[in-house]
């Protein structure tokens, strides 16, 4: 499987076929994380890793491609998360004006993912571009049901930003946050979910397709909320891909009971991204449903964000009471966002909120993800660089 991945992504680069044949190919950020931990057994045991093989992992899930340098959800962003070890790749999924599902994040960032704005297809969003004025901030919004399938497959992705003191739409669409790059920005290929499948069937990876909340109403046009989250399914039975191979996700609480009820066998694996935002991590009595009510409910996995499995105690991060109450009711727990914080140096802002007073350094992720790994027991855990995780999961021999 190794040889293979690899081959097949990197012809997929146009690189030659005998770069990196041996395998996974890390890069230099996992030696550079390392180096800014401090001294202790797991710095010495990851340390002894650096430069040896690496080896696709399921506990490396690519958070939709890799967009700490690519666009998010092209083609070459899952490359790139397919070449760092990723052996899960994800397609968020909406739909176009005539109901093709496409790989976006939301349906309604096309004004921040893609070139929109500089094409005649501006002319079609929801709202045109706004620049600020009098204290407000620049604005457009841009959908995807605002376009067809071909007009959505003529743009271009780009960098998720936006400028909001921009006086124009140039300015607007230049608004990269430092630590990420514009070097790989302007040739963002978009995807069908079907092409995703096919993409990601040819790597050789798993899939974890997130069925996107509606930003219109629905039904839509006869499209109702079930027919959506049944065409997501219907994709991966028309292409043949096991039911065992997908991790369908969704925020939806209606949406993974949907599965579940109707197509069993993708239900068993679908996954319940927990993004409530009434939940203490540290009191169960904030959990509703609980724990236990949603596994009688037939939900088997469970992903809040990282901060939401982890607390502090006596100056070390130990596991949350959320995290074992998943635990206890026998729920499988995945986890998001890695590499999605920027320099951790002030403590790693939203994704680190129960655990920031002892986040002092790039290096404290690596600590984070022990934690999570061997403690808290994620069986996975979505990054926005999946070198990262890939490393780790090699290291620590996890498949």
């Amino acid at each position: 499987m190794r040889i293979s991945l690899s081959l097949s992504i990197l012809l997929g680069f146009g690189f030659g076929a005998t770069a990196f044949a041996e395998g996974v190919d890390l890069g230099p950020r996992p030696a550079y994380l390392v180096s800014q931990m401090n001294a202790g057994p797991l710095k010495d045991k990851l340390a002894a890793c650096i430069g040896k093989p690496a080896k696709p992992s399921l506990f490396s899930i690519s958070h939709r491609g890799a967009p700490l340098q690519f666009p998010e959800h092209t083609e070459e962003g899952y490359r790139a998360a397919a070449l760092m070890g990723a052996g899960v790749l994800e397609c968020d999924v909406t739909f176009t004006a005539d109901k093709e599902l496409v790989c976006r994040h939301s349906q309604n960032d096309l004004h921040t993912t893609t070139n929109i704005l500089a094409t005649n297809l501006a002319a079609k969003c929801t709202s045109g571009f706004e620049p600020a004025s009098g204290g407000d901030p620049a604005s457009a919004e841009c959908r995807t049901s605002d376009i067809s399938l071909a007009e959505f497959k003529s743009l271009k992705g780009k960098m998720d930003s936006a400028d909001k003191q921009a006086q124009s739409v140039e300015d607007y669409m230049n608004g990269t946050a430092s630590w990420r790059t514009e070097l790989y920005g302007a040739t963002g290929t978009l995807m069908t979910h079907a092409e995703s499948i096919a993409l990601f069937k040819d790597l050789g990876v798993k899939f974890t397709p997130e069925l996107k909340s509606p930003k219109i109403d629905m039904p839509h046009d006869g499209f109702s909320q079930a027919d959506y989250a049944q065409k997501l399914i219907d994709d991966y039975k028309e292409a043949g891909v096991p039911p065992e191979d997908v991790f369908a996700q969704s925020f939806r609480l209606d949406d993974v009971l949907y599965w579940i009820e109707n197509e069993p066998e993708f239900g068993k694996q679908a996954v319940f991204l927990d993004g409530r935002r009434d939940v203490n991590p540290q009191d169960p009595s904030t959990f509703s449903p609980s724990m236990q009510e949603l596994k009688d409910k037939g939900v088997n996995y469970i992903a809040p964000p990282l901060f939401v499995l982890m607390s502090v105690e006596d100056g070390k991060i130990v596991p949350s009471a959320y995290a074992k109450a998943a635990k206890d009711a026998g729920l499988d727990l995945i986890t998001w966002t890695l590499e999605r914080s920027g320099p951790l140096n002030t403590g790693g802002g939203w994704y680190y909120q129960t655990v920031s007073d002892v986040i002092k350094s790039d290096g404290d992720m690596l600590e984070v993800v022990d934690v999570l790994a061997k403690d808290v027991g994620v069986k996975g855990i979505f990054s926005d660089w999946p070198a990262t995780t890939s490393f780790y999961a090699s290291c620590m021999g996890l498949n």
